[in-house]
């Protein structure tokens, strides 16, 4: 399948890759089939693109990676309805922002994909303890050309 991006230009992506969220993602209930796209090898950060939507695209990462004791309450009937035997089956993402100069994750509401069944859902957590701008990383200032 190809999927056109208005960041990458037009990517081939196997049919066998895409991501169907039934509920879409907040904000973008009609939009659900996404793809995963690693911009580098060995990158923490993904874009989650729209298929069929070039100007929608959102910055994922795996929270575990920054946030060593994040867990998902993930309820029997959440995990029902995503098809999961276990938790072990499913990869947990949150969407990522930039702001200032930190980039940050939406802990409140993570992204729960079922690998095999590429299947996912956007929760959203009403426990206090997560919070949608949770710093990950600091984002150097880019570098100001020197004049002579």
């Amino acid at each position: 399948m190809r999927v056109n991006t208005s960041r990458f230009g037009t990517v081939d992506v196997d049919d066998q890759r895409v991501i169907t969220f039934g509920a879409g993602i907040l904000g973008f209930p009609g939009v659900k089939q996404y793809v995963l796209l690693q911009p580098t090898e060995g990158s923490h950060f993904f874009w989650l693109q729209a298929v069929g939507r070039p100007d929608l695209a959102f910055v994922v990462t795996d929270p575990s990676l920054f946030v060593h004791r994040y867990r998902i309450p993930l309820k029997p009937e959440q995990m029902g309805e995503l098809g999961l035997a276990s938790f072990d089956e499913a990869q947990v993402f949150v969407i990522v922002n930039k702001h200032e100069n930190e980039l940050t994750g939406n802990l409140q509401g993570p992204l729960i994909v079922n690998v095999q069944q590429r299947s996912g859902t956007q929760l959203v957590l009403a426990d206090r303890r997560f919070h949608t701008r949770v710093p990950l990383v600091k984002v150097d200032a880019p570098m100001e050309a020197i004049s002579a």
